[in-house]
């Protein structure tokens, strides 16, 4: 069993925001990520959620988006709201934010971003780990600086677990989320499955946990076909209710060629709720 150790700080923000903004969510919840349907507009791809009988969604924000990108929130803070709350009933459980670090506006953009998720009630917003060969103290400072901006949101920032990324060290996480005070891990059971550090434990990364990003994976391909892979979907929900975890397990599953796509999507969904 996982044993439960939050930090303090971290846990007092987390409680506070469970306790205003989230008070309905008593129990983990099933969402699927706009990036399932990469090529699709935002609208459309929520419509597909839609038919799939989803509830909750996680919005990407990248300027390879068409209707959402960080630059777009930072010029039109209240249009970027306006699209976020036309989301066809669907719940905006997280924002995937990915800006680029060597932007000039790279603060500016995240501040409003944060703004954003404050005015949709919006806790959660995850952003990428540094690049490999990013200085470790440089890395502190920027995700210092990314939790205080979500902070004064009330909002809570996390990192992800990515391959060829300095998240995809467990030992690296470990480290970062004891030296940022405040600082989530957006968890992605693939990388440990697949990635370079295949293979290590990663019990101990799951008390930093604020969203999870689920699809099925083999030792071979980061994305297989749902059964068909190494993903322990019952040992991951098992540990994260130990831990109390009550927010989102998020769908993450890209088209495959010669696979039927919708049919994979609701293959997941019923699975994981099955879990629930």
């Amino acid at each position: 069993m996982v044993k439960v150790r939050l930090r303090a700080g971290f846990t007092s923000l987390v409680t506070g925001l469970s306790s205003a903004s989230h008070r309905r969510r008593d129990r983990v919840i099933v969402a699927a990520s706009t990036e399932c349907y990469p090529e699709l507009p935002m609208m459309d791809a929520l419509a597909k959620l839609l038919d799939l009988e989803y509830s909750s969604v996680e919005l990407t924000i990248k300027e390879s988006n068409r209707e959402l990108t960080p630059s777009g929130v930072l010029a039109d803070l209240d249009q970027a709201i306006d699209t976020c709350r036309n989301t066809r009933r669907l719940q905006i459980c997280s924002y995937d934010v990915d800006i680029d670090v060597a932007c000039p506006e790279y603060y500016e953009q995240f501040a409003a971003i944060c703004k954003l998720a404050k005015a949709t009630k919006v806790v959660s917003v995850t952003v990428p780990a540094g690049e490999l060969g990013t200085p470790f103290n440089e890395e502190v400072e920027r995700l210092r600086k990314l939790v205080d901006l979500a902070t004064l949101e009330g909002v809570v920032v996390s990192i992800r677990t990515q391959i060829d990324r300095l998240s995809e060290d467990p030992d690296t996480v470990s480290v970062l989320c004891d030296n940022v005070e405040g600082l989530g891990l957006s968890f992605d059971p693939s990388v440990y499955i697949c990635g370079n550090f295949a293979g290590r434990d990663y019990d101990k990364l799951l008390k930093y946990v604020s969203h999870v990003y689920m699809r099925d994976t083999s030792k071979e391909e980061f994305q297989v076909r749902i059964g068909k892979g190494e993903v322990d979907y019952g040992r991951l929900v098992g540990a994260l209710r130990n831990l109390r975890y009550n927010r989102a397990l998020s769908v993450h599953v890209r088209p495959l060629p010669d696979t039927d796509h919708m049919s994979e999507m609701r293959k997941i969904r019923l699975l994981l709720e099955s879990l629930l």
